[in-house]
């Protein structure tokens, strides 16, 4: 009965993992900010061409290799080969380096808003350093932090991500109410107004007017959209896959692109781009705590509050929204400090890993691949903070090279996608694209949507003359990638040593 059980989940619940595995609040006032209503469209375009039928590979992988472990190596390994696997999950594994790098840069403007209701990060300063060298130093100690108490093995950070997570959700029905009571007491008037269809094509931030900027937002909408790989672990547990999951994909991209197009819009609602966002201290990371502090600054003038006591109420809502963000985000990162190298070690020959690196302790930690992380880390965040930029220009930099890096796996499992489809030793018990045609234009769809995303967002900063965060987000992937194919290339080494020169028998 608790074997049946298990696999009987019907369509609104399969619709509720897969929308809570997949929208975040943050990206919503982050795509206003950049984009303001013009944001709107590439949402839409890119759960078509991207959410939808990537979405459906990855059910298609995971139900065909659900018996085994290992994960996308194994999808890549079984559909291409090792090399190929092994790049590819390298990539998908760097992308969480970089989201840690970015963490322990971004965390902070989370606690500042926990404490001052506001982003102060950019006056930091200590023995002569600017604020980006600060923060560099601060997130060093905060990685190694990390790596210590998650390699004692604690399980309590799940409490804390789930209290967050709770939180957030929470967040976001407050955020719908809100605007709605601001809506109301302006009369129906919105804060950012739509003149014509050019609101909607045009976007109000001077840097996202050229093509060029306009084409590298789509890395924002599809990372966006990122979370999907969960779906390929629930198809043999979907009642009546065949027909329920495709509706459960379906229903979800509509709802999940409705709902970030209908959050972007509400912030319009009570936010006047020029008037709020347009600041030098207005940044990529604390976006959404300027926008979210004016919520709150709006909320308490439309319900008749003096100006004195609006500011208090908008800080307090940036506090609650910094608190509720730094818990998931805290929970999330002692996870995913050793969950991601935990797979990558389990996944792949134990021979590609010199020394004690593949060791896993009984508690299920990988301690000494954990310390070499960190250390990587640690040079990552030294070089980038101290490469004499501004804030503004850090945490952009920071950015662009998260959405880059964790993008850019999926170019890898879309490639494999036709391999796998072509491999006749495969058992693919549930299938969507079943025709040659339909396979080549999800992977063609997919690939090239990701792949132009990722090109404009790379060669965007070089047009405006900031040739730095160009070649860091080169440098990141290009120099992973590297690695991984080193690695690999001394696996094949030994194995040839082990033929060469097998183990006679005494």
């Amino acid at each position: 009965m608790n074997d049946e059980s298990k696999k009987k989940l019907t369509l609104v619940p399969l619709i509720l993992m897969i929308f809570t595995s997949v929208f975040g609040f943050n990206n919503m006032p982050r795509a206003f900010y950049l984009m303001g209503y013009s944001a709107i469209p590439w949402y839409i375009i890119s759960g078509i061409t991207f959410f939808l039928p990537y979405a459906f590979m990855m059910a298609e992988f995971g139900a065909a290799f659900k018996e085994e472990s290992g994960g996308i190596y194994t999808w890549m390994e079984r559909s291409v080969g090792p090399k190929y696997a092994f790049v590819g999950t390298f990539m998908w594994y760097a992308s969480y380096v970089v989201w840690m790098v970015s963490i322990c840069s971004t965390i902070f403007i989370n606690i500042s808003n926990i404490i001052f209701g506001t982003d102060k990060t950019s006056s930091l300063r200590l023995f002569g350093l600017n604020s980006t060298q600060v923060i560099g130093l601060l997130g060093i100690l905060l990685i190694i932090l990390i790596t210590y108490v998650a390699s004692k093995g604690l399980n309590w950070v799940s409490k804390i991500a789930s209290i967050g997570g709770t939180s957030v959700l929470a967040i976001n029905v407050i955020f719908l109410l809100g605007s709605i009571v601001v809506l109301i007491a302006n009369g129906g008037k919105l804060a950012e107004p739509i003149t014509s269809l050019k609101s909607f094509a045009i976007s109000p931030n001077p840097s996202y007017l050229s093509p060029i900027a306009v084409l590298s937002f789509i890395v924002f909408a599809i990372f966006a959209y990122g979370g999907t790989e969960v779906v390929g672990g629930v198809v043999d547990q979907t009642e009546n896959a065949e027909k329920t999951f495709p509706k459960g994909v379906l229903f979800s991209a509509i709802i999940i692109a409705i709902g970030y197009s209908l959050g972007i819009f509400l912030v319009g609602i009570f936010t006047k781009w020029n008037s709020v966002l347009a600041s030098n201290n207005v940044n990529m990371a604390n976006a959404q705590y300027v926008i979210m502090n004016n919520f709150g600054y709006q909320i308490g003038l439309s319900l008749g509050a003096s100006k004195s006591t609006a500011i208090i109420i908008g800080n307090w809502s940036a506090r609650i929204v910094a608190l509720s963000v730094f818990l998931s985000l805290m929970g999330a990162f002692f996870t995913l400090s050793y969950a991601p190298l935990r797979q990558l070690i389990e996944g792949t020959p134990a021979e590609l890993w010199p020394g004690k690196t593949a060791e896993i302790d009984d508690k299920g930690v990988p301690k000494y691949a954990m310390w070499i992380q960190c250390l990587l880390v640690a040079v990552m965040l030294f070089l980038i903070s101290f490469g004499g930029d501004i804030a503004k220009v850090f945490f952009a930099r920071i950015v662009l090279m998260t959405n880059v890096a964790m993008t850019l796996p999926y170019v890898f499992l879309c490639l494999a996608y036709p391999s796998f489809k072509n491999n006749k030793k495969i058992n693919r018990p549930f299938e969507i694209f079943k025709s040659r045609t339909s396979v080549i234009i999800a992977t063609v769809l997919t690939s090239v949507t990701v792949g132009f995303a990722n090109i404009f967002t790379i060669i965007e900063p070089a047009f405006s003359k900031d040739i730095a965060s160009t070649l860091w987000m080169i440098a990141g992937p290009l120099f992973f990638t590297i690695v991984a194919l080193l690695m690999f290339r001394r696996y094949e080494k030994s194995k040839n040593v082990v033929k060469d020169n097998p183990v006679k028998e005494t």
